[in-house]
Order: C-alpha cells, then structure tokens, then sequence
C-alpha cells in the first residue's frame, strides 16, 4: 500500500513536473516568436547615423553628380517570393510579392522614398547625418520594376508554363544596371543585404537602401528579398525556408561573379537570414573540396561575408568551418552580443548556443581560442559594450547602434580588419571589443586608408590656420 502510495505520489510529481515544462515550453515559444522581429510594417523609420560620421569632413558622400548618373533611381533586389497575383483573392495587404515561395528567382529595381515631403538632395543628406532629429524619417517603396526571372534559377521541377517562358534577357538587363553603376563608383564591388524572419518584402529593401546610403551610394548594392513570413508562428516554417533559398542565393553568387565586373562581392546578413549565407557558402565548399582557397576566391570574388545576431547552431557552424567553409570569404566577422534577448529565447528552446550570442566568462573551450588566435580569416567582434546595443531587444543593434554601424559600414568601405579599425583584444582572448575611444581610432584609421580625406583634412587645418588672429602683431 505504501509502495503504491508512493509510485503514485512520484507519479503525480512527474505529471506536475511535466505539465510545468510544456508551460514553460510554450511560454518560450511565445517569446522567441515575439522577440525575434518586430511587427512587419511597410515603411521603416531611418536608422540612427552612425557615429562616425558627422556633417563635416567625416561625410559618406563625395559628389552628388556620381549619385545623379545612376543608371537606375532605386534598389536592386533579387527574390525568390511568389509575386502577387493580382485576380486572387487578397487575404493580406502584400502590394508586389507575397510570403509564399516563388521556386525561381525574380530581379528588379524598387523605387524608393524618403519622408513625407519631396526633399532635395541637401535636405536628405542633412538629416540622414543629423543626431538628435526632432522628427522620425520613414523610408517607403512606392514602386518596384521587375526585370524577369533568373534563367539560372530554372530546374527540372518548375512548372512548364514557366519554362515556356525562359530567357536569358533579364539577367542581361540585371547585369548592365550593375556594370553601369560600378563603372562611375569609386569601389568596383556589389553589397548584399539578407533579412531575417518575420519581415515582408519591403523591410530588406528599405534597409538595404540606408545601408547604401551610409555606404555613399558607392558601388552596387542588392536586397537579397528570401519568403519570410511576417507571422509570429511562422520562425519554424521560415528556419526551413532558408535551405531553399540558399540554393537561389548560391546561384545569384556564382551568377555575379561570372556575369559583373565587380571585384569583390561582400555580404551582410541578419539573424535567421544568417543562414542562407553559411548554407550557401558550405555548398561552395562541397562543391570545390579538391580547390585551393586560393582558387575559389578566384573564381567567385567573395568578400566580407558579415553574420549579424546570427541564429545559427555554434556546433553547425564548427562543422561547417571543418568542411572548408573558410576557403570561400576573403574574411568572415562575426558580430555576437552577451544581452541579446531574441538569441537567449533560441538557444532556451533549442537547447544549444547560437553563434551570435556572446561566450560567458570560462565558457569558450581552448580548442576555440587557439583557432580564433591563429585564424585570419575569421573575426569575432563583441557588441555588448558598444553605444546602443541594448536598444530593444537587443538584436537589432547594427541598424539601432551607431558604434556597430559605424563599424559594420567602414570594414565593408574601407576593407579594414579588426585591429585596423580601432578595435581591441587581450593577450588571453580572440574577442575583439569596442574601447572608450573607439570612434577616433576609427576615423584615425579611415584618414589613413582614405587619401583624399587625409588631404581634406590637411587642407581644412591650413585655412583654420590663416584664419586665426596674428598675435605677433599685438
């Protein structure tokens, strides 16, 4: 009878313990899904200027002819969501492409807007450099031009009405808008911005288009546009989207590098949309095993790839980094916080550490030290100290802070590494971090690597000169 009593006290003790979990469980849930992304809306408010700029000599913009002979007035984007179709039934407010995925991918330019009113070139320079702006500024598509599809995107499984339809012209248009513009940019390489979950068509275009801006509208740059679906309920089903689109995004690489005259091919991508950049650049690895890093980057031109609250697996990534996914960046960085909320609800429900988070004090095996020490090719950098990345969440930090902007913005500019940027590590730890004065090492490094702002500067503290009173006449 004890015994009995016993078994079912310890009975009901499991169930308890049990029952305690799946709340907890689905509290998690609600949490992640809550705090990955914010609710999708169509227009997004310009992010803070990043600190090193100022509306001086410090400035992202040198001429504003290079911006007028455009040969297109937009965005480049590239997409793999299904269009719109404009005779079915309309059960939400998608104006160009929906969250569904399209199979192929389309390319195109967005027409952008900035604000409410129309302002002038002066007026939008001016308040993109402001600090403190009295008013928010949203940023708005008003209108896409779809080019075509990819014809590279074709594959045996597409339906055959799309086959019928088959050419090699929009690509051809894609490719000519890029060689245009790289041949009035000072910096002859194509950037890619890849979104993560949660957001609708216009949020990667929109932040594309900020980036460019803070970039100086200096080479070409493209919104990698993946279905990601703008539903609290929709992070499992968007995690599994990101295999399909890494497939799409894998081509468009081999496609620019083949097809453009960029030099260099850099990457920024954000959250879950980290994914389809390290998929991506395993399948590359597969693909040239018996390659030289040497020759793959020969070949494809890729860049900076740049992993932003990267809600990848730690151990994923190891494994992929095994199987050689080092050889296809010229530098991979790293950016992880130790106070990102959206990455402790993933690594609570999935049990296993995300390569975004920071590593806790002791946490980092030696094994991972030694390699982060003697890798080139590899940079972690900290946020959590930097200037606003505790804003919200905590894990939109590289539009909300204007430390990790700023140094986001001058690695993809100016090509400068960690230490060259103003950054700083111990003796005992690869991490890189922000110091106190980290914005005037930073614009110390850009006058060196930038001579024409080094003679700007020159020439400024000349005329400071001659215009300080003579005081030997006194």
């Amino acid at each position: 009878m004890v015994e009995s009593f016993m078994n079912t006290a310890d009975n009901n003790v499991c169930a308890l313990h049990d029952k305690h979990k799946i709340y907890i469980y689905f509290v998690a849930i609600f949490m992640l899904l809550a705090g990955c992304a914010s609710p999708p809306p169509r227009h997004l408010n310009l992010m803070p200027a990043p600190d090193v700029y100022n509306d001086k000599i410090f400035t992202p913009f040198s001429d504003e002819k290079d911006i007028e002979a455009a040969p297109y007035r937009g965005i480049l984007y590239a997409t793999d969501r299904a269009p719109v179709n404009p005779n079915a039934k309309k059960d939400s407010d998608d104006r160009f492409y929906s969250s569904e995925r399209g199979h192929l991918l389309r390319l195109g330019v967005a027409k952008i807007e900035l604000g409410e009113d129309d302002f002038s070139w002066e007026e939008a320079r001016k308040i993109s450099l402001a600090k403190n702006r009295p008013d928010e500024y949203p940023l708005k598509v008003t209108d896409i031009n779809e080019l075509g599809i990819f014809h590279g995107s074709y594959h045996q499984f597409v339906d055959k009405d799309h086959l019928a339809t088959k050419s090699e012209k929009p690509a051809q248009r894609f490719t000519d808008l890029i060689n245009k513009k790289l041949e009035i940019s000072k910096k002859k390489d194509i950037f890619i911005y890849i979104p993560g979950y949660k957001v609708v068509f216009e949020n990667p275009v929109l932040v594309s288009t900020e980036l460019w801006h803070y970039l100086g509208y200096e080479g070409a740059f493209i919104a990698f546009c993946w279905p990601s679906t703008p539903k609290r309920t929709a992070y499992f089903a968007d995690a599994e989207t990101t295999l399909t689109s890494a497939y799409q995004l894998r081509l468009f690489l081999e496609y620019l590098a083949r097809d453009t005259k960029a030099e260099r091919i850099n990457i920024i991508a954000y959250s879950q949309g980290t994914r389809l950049i390290t998929e991506a650049m395993h399948d590359i690895a597969l693909i040239n095993l018996s390659n030289t890093r040497k020759e793959v980057q020969s070949s494809l031109r890729i860049g900076n790839v740049i992993l932003v609250g990267s809600d990848i697996d730690r151990e994923v990534m190891g494994a992929y980094i095994v199987d050689g996914l080092l050889k296809v960046p010229e530098h991979l960085t790293i950016y992880a916080s130790a106070k990102d909320k959206a990455l402790d609800m993933s690594k609570f429900f999935f049990g296993r550490s995300r390569v975004g988070q920071m590593f806790a004090q002791g946490e980092m095996p030696s094994t991972t030290t030694e390699f982060l020490f003697q890798t080139q090719e590899m940079s972690v950098i900290n946020v959590t100290d930097a200037e606003g990345a505790e804003t919200e969440n905590g894990h939109r930090y590289f539009r909300k802070s204007p430390w990790a902007s700023s140094d986001i913005l001058m690695t993809l500019r100016y090509d400068l590494l960690p230490a060259n940027r103003g950054l700083v590590r111990s003796v005992d730890n690869p991490i890189w971090t922000f110091p106190p004065d980290y914005i005037e090492r930073l614009r110390s490094a850009i006058i060196e690597a930038n001579p024409a702002l080094k003679d700007a500067l020159s020439r400024q503290k000349i005329s400071n000169n001659k215009m300080k009173p003579d005081d030997s006449a006194n």
